[in-house]
C-alpha cells in the first residue's frame, strides 16, 4: 500500500549531522517513505540519500521544502544554532509535523517563535527527549500517582559530570531530566541557583561561545533548586568530576514512603524502594525494578537503542497528526525545560531566586 506521509530529512554533516539516528528513525515507522534529505556539504548528502533510500536531495533545505512538499520533517542536527530557522521555514511550507533533536534551540526569544509558528500554522513539533515515551516512565508515573511514594518531596538530579560538566552539561544533557521533573512535578514556579568557574562566581569574562552552537555558555559547576508545587523541591547539579563521571547522571524521586531511582532512555534504568527513611541497609526494604510490564519481575522488551527510542516519538508524532492532537513531548514542552536552563543562569546574575516563566526573554548571560 502506498505510504500515508511523505518525510524529508534535514541534516548539516560537519556541524550536527543527523543527530541521534533522527534521520533513520522513519525507516522504522510504518506507513511513511522517505522522499528527501537536504544537507549542504555533498558527500554528506550523498551518504544520507543512500542510507535513506531518498529518491531526491537538496543542498538547500529551503530549495527542498518548496518542492517537495514534504508532510513530516526531521530537523535532525544536534547543533542548536539551526533549529530555529529550520523550524519555522518548516511551519511556513505547510510541514505538518516536525521530528526536532533537543535541546529545542538557543534562547527563549527562539522558543516563543518557534511555538508561535507551530500555533499559528497548526504544525505539530515533537522534541526527542526519549524518556518521556518510554513504557517504564508510564509505570514509574503511575506508582506516584498510585501513593505509592506519598508526597514527593524532593525530585534530585545530576548532569554526567564528565568534560562538559557545569555550563554545556546543563544545557546538552541536563535538558531530558529538568524535562523530566517537569514530567513528574508539574511545572517550577521560582529558580535559586550558583554558576561557578574554578570555584568563583562567574561574571562577564567567564562567559564564551558555548559547543555545539549553543550559544553563550559559563561555568564549570552549576547548582540549582526549584520550587515546585508545596512540599515539593527540585535541585539540579553538576560539576567536572575528578571521579565518577557519567555514573550519577539521572534523576532520584523522594516522597514521605519511599523513592524512585531514574535513568534516561527508551528503557531507562527505573527502581522503586518502599522505605519511608531512603535507606535500604537500615530498614531492610528492597530496591524494586520498574519494568514496562509493571513494578518486579523481569522485562519483556529488549531493544534500548536510541533509534527504538526515537521511533517512539516518530510514531507518536504520526499519530497527533491523524488524531490532531498534542505530542507527548511537545514544543512548549522543549522551550519549558529550556526557560529551566535559562532560569539557572538569570537567578545567578540577579543573585537571588526569579520567579518562572521569566519575564525578560533574552540570554542572561547576555546581560551578566
Amino acid at each position: 500500500m502506498p505510504a500515508k506521509h511523505r518525510v524529508a530529512v534535514i541534516g548539516r554533516t560537519g556541524r550536527g549531522d543527523y543527530g541521534h539516528d533522527v534521520d533513520a528513525v522513519w525507516l522504522d515507522v510504518p506507513g511513511v517513505e522517505i522522499v528527501a534529505v537536504a544537507d549542504d556539504d555533498p558527500e554528506g548528502r550523498a551518504a544520507a540519500q543512500a542510507r535513506l533510500g531518498a529518491s531526491e536531495s537538496y543542498e538547500d533545505y529551503r530549495v527542498m521544502l518548496k518542492y517537495v512538499k514534504p508532510d513530516l520533517v526531521s530537523i535532525a542536527p544536534r547543533w542548536l544554532d539551526c533549529h530555529h530557522d529550520m523550524l519555522l521555514a518548516c511551519a511556513e511550507a505547510g510541514v505538518k509535523g516536525v521530528l526536532i533533536e533537543k535541546p529545542l534551540c538557543r534562547t527563549l526569544e527562539e522558543a516563543d517563535a518557534m511555538v508561535e509558528a507551530c500555533r499559528r500554522t497548526g504544525m505539530k513539533a515533537a522534541i526527542c527527549h526519549q524518556t518521556r515515551y518510554s513504557p517504564r516512565l508510564k509505570v514509574a508515573r503511575q506508582v506516584i500517582e498510585e501513593g505509592r511514594l506519598g508526597d514527593i518531596l524532593e525530585l534530585r538530579a545530576r548532569g554526567k559530570e564528565d568534560t562538559r560538566g557545569g555550563g554545556e552539561d546543563l544545557m546538552v544533557l541536563g535538558t531530558h531530566l529538568l524535562d523530566l521533573m517537569r514530567f513528574l512535578a508539574g511545572d517550577p514556579q521560582w529558580c535559586f541557583a550558583r554558576v561557578t568557574e574554578g570555584g568563583r562566581p562567574v561574571t562577564r569574562e567567564h562567559v564564551r561561545e558555548g559547543a555545539e552552537g549553543i550559544g553563550p555558555l559559563a561555568g564549570d559547576a552549576i547548582t540549582a533548586a526549584y520550587g515546585f508545587r508545596s512540599p515539593t523541591m527540585g535541585y539540579f547539579a553538576s560539576h567536572r568530576a575528578r571521579h565518577g563521571a557519567t555514573s550519577r547522571f539521572g534523576l532520584h524521586v523522594y516522597g514521605t514512603k519511599g523513592q524512585l531511582m531514574l535513568r534516561t532512555g527508551s528503557l531507562p534504568a527505573c527502581y522503586l524502594l518502599e522505605d519511608p527513611s531512603w535507606s535500604p541497609g537500615q530498614s531492610g526494604a528492597l530496591w524494586m525494578p520498574i519494568t514496562s510490564a509493571g513494578v518486579g519481575g523481569s522485562e519483556p522488551l529488549t531493544d534500548t537503542s536510541l533509534r527504538w527510542g526515537n521511533a517512539l516519538v516518530a510514531r507518536d508524532l504520526v499519530e497527533c497528526i491523524e488524531q490532531d492532537r498534542r505530542p507527548l513531548g511537545s514544543i512548549e514542552d522543549g522551550r519549558a525545560a529550556l526557560e529551566m536552563i535559562l532560569a539557572v543562569y538569570e537567578s545567578h546574575r540577579a543573585s537571588g531566586p526569579v520567579e518562572l516563566p521569566l519575564k525578560d526573554r533574552t540570554h542572561p548571560l547576555t546581560r551578566l
